[in-house]
């Protein structure tokens, strides 16, 4: 079986094309369903958001599976295959598995070390599972992929440091108050800078955000997105009184706010301080508001030192997540190379229990004057010495899928154990799941295969 990866994102595709191949929430359901049922396919999560679409599947083809995979995407969007394909990125195999784990680490993101990825691709999992287009291999990936994601964040801090304007506006205030969801906050200007500061403002717990802008619509429109209170542009002055941090980002050519009405605003305000953060260019504040006591301003150019040096932390904390991941990786091979000695270990396990229960029978038979308590008693026995007998052949079993002989040294260890016709039983069994998976059952449905023997 081979993992595929098929899709376009932020730094493959403008935005206008990937507006087109975005699924919407309420189609993804069925979307991965319809996929599952394209040939060669057996697997399959699809990740949409607003920076990426990207589609994973387990496939017994690669070439098979990667043209269906295709196909769908083009057929499902009704788009031309030669207006798409010049943005699609296909990874296989172990490079699938790599973009995988930086997808979920934040080191794919338009933003590195971001962690609402994570929660797309857990909600992403999640209804895979719940639409049956998961199975071995997706449920252990993604869910190792969650993992190393979750050590990224909490091991590294990589999303402890802003890197972008706005956002590094929200923390510094942040970090000179201790805490926002108490503070009073008003935002000046209702464009996409102030769209974003209100968005960081929100993350923080702010419960109320207030915004100016010269015209009021605009300061309702982006006020009633975050719960907040639109003000008229001539409110200003009076909102300083009661105002404990000032954002501003207007598209203004000259000042919004000189250092006058600062002065006066602060007389009234009995000795609380006022922090001011101009992220416009050029300036909305008057940079002799500086001079006002009591006042703390802070321009884009302090605010770009913080982001830069934001940055390299952010790079030199991506290279420790890196080391995770290479090992992260490790570990899902190995996980990958186990399935193949699964079969030979079931049918040893269950030959041993059957003669533990064939001996237990004769027993009983012989020994009818055992109470229940005591046959309890034996049975744990028996088990427990079974498990010990076997505990050493099973590990060297597993330990098989290393060793350059390994095949060969399964095929003795199972004619040693006498299990040959169970282990090819068990074999045949897993290929004919396989292909049955792809059938519609009675119902119509289609039948969830356990891949748990293959032997890849």
């Amino acid at each position: 079986m081979h993992i595929l990866v098929v899709g376009l994102n932020h730094r493959t595709a403008p935005v206008h094309i990937r507006e087109k191949l975005a699924f919407p929430e309420s189609e993804l359901g069925r979307a991965h369903v319809e996929l599952r049922q394209q040939k060669s396919i057996f697997e399959n999560v699809i990740v949409s958001t607003c920076n990426r679409t990207e589609i994973y599947v387990v496939t017994d083809q690669v070439h098979t599976g990667r043209y269906y995979t295709k196909q769908f995407l083009i057929n499902w969007f009704n788009e031309r295959p030669e207006d798409i394909e010049p943005y699609l990125f296909v990874k296989e195999g172990r490079e699938a598995v790599e973009h995988l784990f930086r997808l979920t680490c934040g080191l794919e993101s338009l933003v590195i070390g971001e962690t609402q990825i994570l929660g797309q691709v857990r909600s992403s999992f999640m209804l895979a599972q719940s639409s049956e287009t998961t199975g071995t291999f997706f449920n252990e990936l993604f869910k190792q992929a969650l993992t190393v994601a979750k050590r990224a964040h909490s091991e590294t801090s990589i999303n402890e440091n802003a890197v972008s304007v706005s956002y590094a506006a929200v923390e510094l205030a942040n970090k000179i108050f201790g805490r926002l969801d108490d503070k009073e906050i008003l935002i000046i200007g209702a464009g996409k800078m102030g769209e974003l500061t209100a968005k960081h403002l929100k993350s923080h717990g702010v419960p109320k955000i207030r915004v100016v802008n010269r015209t009021y619509e605009k300061a309702e429109e982006l006020a009633a997105h975050f719960s907040g209170q639109p003000l008229e542009w001539t409110r200003m002055e009076s909102a300083l009184k009661e105002t404990d941090i000032v954002i501003s980002s207007t598209g203004a050519k000259g000042l919004v706010l000189d250092a006058g009405t600062v002065q006066q605003a602060m007389k009234e305000r009995k000795g609380r301080p006022l922090f001011i953060v101009d992220i416009a260019v050029p300036r909305d504040i008057d940079p002799e508001i500086n001079k006002v006591e009591g006042v703390f301003l802070y321009d884009i150019d302090d605010l770009e030192g913080i982001v830069e040096a934001n940055i390299l932390e952010r790079q030199e904390e991506a290279q420790k997540i890196e080391a995770l991941i290479v090992s992260q990786i490790a570990a899902f091979e190995q996980w990958i190379k186990t399935l193949g000695v699964v079969p030979a270990i079931q049918a040893i396990r269950e030959k041993a229990l059957m003669i533990q229960e064939d001996t237990m029978k004769s027993l009983e038979r012989k020994l009818d004057h055992l109470s229940d308590r005591d046959k309890k008693l034996i049975g744990k026995h028996m088990k427990s010495i079974i498990n010990q007998l076997l505990r050493d052949p099973i590990q060297r079993a597993k330990e098989f899928a290393d060793e350059r002989e390994g095949q060969l040294k399964l095929e003795t260890l199972i004619q040693l154990f006498g299990v040959e016709e169970a282990y090819e039983k068990k074999v045949a069994g897993t290929a004919s799941n396989l292909a049955e998976s792809k059938q519609p059952n009675a119902e119509g449905q289609k039948v969830r295969w356990n891949e748990a023997a293959i032997n890849s």
